[in-house]
């Protein structure tokens, strides 16, 4: 059974920083697309930043210079570091995994950016 859970959402007031963690079990995340995405109310969920098989980083232009992806092979989990954040940031954000079109996502953790 293929989980993806993820951590590290909160309150945070503008300005500030955190570290979202996704962990996985059951596949292995070096083999996929591995991502973060995000969802603010009544909008679309959203690519923020993903990585390939080949590691190779995107970064959505509103996040660039702010956040920052990375997978750790040896533990099987990717996180987002997240600095200088904004209110518009503010959003329910998920960890997708995918591979030949078979995708797998987390439950999702909120993240709000208010003072």
């Amino acid at each position: 059974q293929v989980q993806l859970v993820e951590s590290g959402g909160g309150l945070v007031r503008p300005g500030g920083s955190l570290r979202l963690s996704c962990a996985a079990s059951g596949i292995t995340l070096s083999g996929h697309v591995t991502g973060w995405y995000r969802q603010a109310p009544g909008k679309e969920r959203e690519l923020v930043a993903d990585v390939g098989s080949d590691n190779s980083v995107y970064y959505v232009n509103s996040v660039k210079g702010r956040f920052t992806l990375s997978r750790d092979n040896s533990k099987n989990m990717v996180y987002l570091q997240m600095s200088s954040l904004k209110p518009e940031d503010t959003a329910v954000y998920y960890c997708r995994a995918n591979r030949q079109n078979v995708e797998y996502w987390g439950q999702g953790t909120q993240v709000t950016v208010s003072s």
